[in-house]
């Protein structure tokens, strides 16, 4: 249960600029460099049914692709040069995308997934990295900027997905690292991944804090102990380990993943009935929505704090004297 100490304030991003700037995603899992931050009725055989033709919106995208499959609608983050970092547009884009789709008059499913090799890298370190610092009059004043320049999206988002009417599909095409990771998991109704993807946070090493309630989602997905064991440590976790874990439901084979996932919930619509599964999806968040939402505006406080207090900042520079301490030593010898 989330700590209900109902606080008011808002979101989380700067942080994200000191985030994944350190590290560099390597097929050996190791942390990431450039991160431094509905029965359908059969088709025209019995045997099988056949594709369904997509269709695209009615709003134009740029750092998403757009598509409905039938009944499944799908959003994939576009940006993979930058690893699918939250740059660009690519957020408004979602919360518009999401908003979309949960007014569709026929999807079922709601499919989040990336392009290219990650699904997200979380925060765009490299668009961070040339702003300039902002000096504030008072710490209060601070706050209250990351909230206004970092919270509105940031929690229209997690919003956007709490309360998403269609059964949200997450589809792990590859690893998701920081925001990338935090932010999706816990409140999808379903997560497919393919395989050797892997999720890290690294928030602590960070002088951070778990991100939008993620702490309370991972938890009642995967319970307190092992949600504490990747959360709040940091471990690097394969989607394999995940799997054992309750947090992904089904691995699939990396090569044609994307067109895997369409197929497998393709089956559950020839088997189910889409409205059923949509009520079922509703019935089981139902309990689960005010502490998720509480949760959100709790972390987003915590963060803020954590910003105004330039934790990231203290916490990079003393590794970067440790660094240099142990380099001198090395010298000597």
């Amino acid at each position: 249960m989330v700590n209900h100490h109902r606080s008011t304030s808002g979101p989380l991003w700067s942080f994200l600029r000191h985030f994944g700037a350190q590290f560099d995603p390597v097929e050996d899992y190791s942390l990431p460099d450039e991160i431094v931050g509905s029965l359908q009725p059969p088709a025209a055989t019995p045997t099988f049914q056949e594709p369904s033709m997509a269709t695209g919106s009615k709003y134009k995208y740029t750092d998403i692709i757009f598509e409905i499959k039938g009944k499944i609608g799908i959003i994939k983050l576009n940006r993979p040069k930058s690893l699918n970092a939250f740059g660009g547009r690519l957020l408004l884009d979602l919360i518009s995308a999401l908003r979309e789709l949960n007014e569709h008059p026929d999807t079922v499913f709601t499919v989040l997934t990336g392009e290219g090799r990650f699904f997200s890298s979380g925060a765009d370190v490299k668009a961070s990295v040339s702003q300039q610092a902002i000096e504030y009059a008072t710490p209060a004043e601070k706050k209250i900027a990351f909230i206004a320049n970092v919270g509105a999206s940031a929690i229209e988002l997690l919003r956007s997905m709490i309360d998403h009417k269609k059964v949200l599909v997450l589809a792990l095409n590859g690893p998701a690292v920081g925001g990338g990771a935090a932010w999706f998991e816990g409140v999808a109704d379903i997560v497919l991944a393919a395989e050797g993807a892997y999720l890290q946070v690294p928030f602590s090493a960070l002088g951070l804090v778990p991100e939008f309630g993620s702490a309370t989602a991972f938890s009642q997905s995967m319970g307190v102990h092992r949600a504490n064991d990747m959360l709040m440590f940091g471990r690097k976790m394969s989607v394999e380990e995940l799997e054992k874990w309750g947090m992904v439901n089904r691995i699939l084979p990396k090569e044609d993943f994307h067109h895997k996932v369409v197929e497998f919930l393709e089956q559950q619509l020839d088997v189910n009935d889409g409205k059923s599964m949509m009520e079922a999806k509703r019935l089981q968040n139902l309990p689960l929505r005010r502490d998720r939402l509480l949760a959100v505006y709790d972390a987003v406080d915590a963060l803020a704090e954590r910003i105004t207090e330039d934790a990231q900042k203290k916490r990079f520079l003393e590794k970067s004297r440790l660094l240099n301490s142990k380099s001198k030593s090395r010298a000597k010898l």
